[in-house]
């Protein structure tokens, strides 16, 4: 039997060796390199801020949906690292702020009513989730650099990367750390007041 000859077969190589094919392709197997290096990274960094995973993995693909509209010249002349980190921290404070709103609305309804939810778990459950929900409260009241600063620094970014992250020296990120966890313990003890004279 003699090869069956398809119009479509001629339309659709024509189509995949035409430049603007071949330029497309390299797109995605830059953006596919970029995603793979840096997703991880992202990711864990949303898993620490906003404490789930499931909204960490939609931040983050959020994120590098974002990079994915940004035009092939500017991913080659931008250094995309840092853009990613604050990316994700702006999108991470974003989502813990409207996650706030979104619980002081529940709680009051819950309190409005009679039948109020009520945790029955142990104690020690109830309070790390406190604090894990006071230490989100502190980071996102927080200007977006000192919450970046102190999440890269706890999840074990180095000097250079945070330095590289922020657009400044090496030298000064041990001095911005040290002003960055002055403002959250500040914010973490007023919130802690603050819960108490309720």
């Amino acid at each position: 039997m003699g090869a069956i000859f398809d119009g479509n077969d001629v339309i659709s190589e024509s189509l995949t060796d035409s430049p603007s094919a071949r330029v497309a392709s390299q797109d995605e197997s830059e953006f596919e390199f970029l995603f793979l290096e840096h997703y991880e990274r992202v990711l864990r960094l949303l898993i620490r801020l906003t404490g789930d995973r499931g909204q960490a993995e939609e931040l983050s693909n959020e994120v590098f949906w974002r990079l994915s509209r940004r035009p092939a010249s500017w991913l080659l002349t931008q250094n995309i690292g840092p853009w990613l980190y604050r990316a994700a921290m702006n999108a991470g404070i974003d989502a813990i702020r409207a996650s706030g709103k979104r619980t002081r609305y529940e709680g009051s309804a819950a309190r409005d009513t009679k039948d109020g939810l009520h945790h029955n778990g142990p104690l020690e459950d109830l309070l790390r989730d406190e604090n894990r929900r006071r230490v989100r409260e502190a980071l996102s009241a927080l200007d977006p650099v000192c919450a970046q600063l102190l999440l890269m620094r706890s999840g074990g970014s180095s000097y250079k990367e945070i330095a590289e992250s922020l657009g400044v020296s090496v030298g000064s990120v041990g001095t911005l750390l040290n002003r960055a966890e002055e403002k959250f313990r500040k914010k973490y003890l007023a919130l802690t007041v603050k819960e108490k004279a309720r």
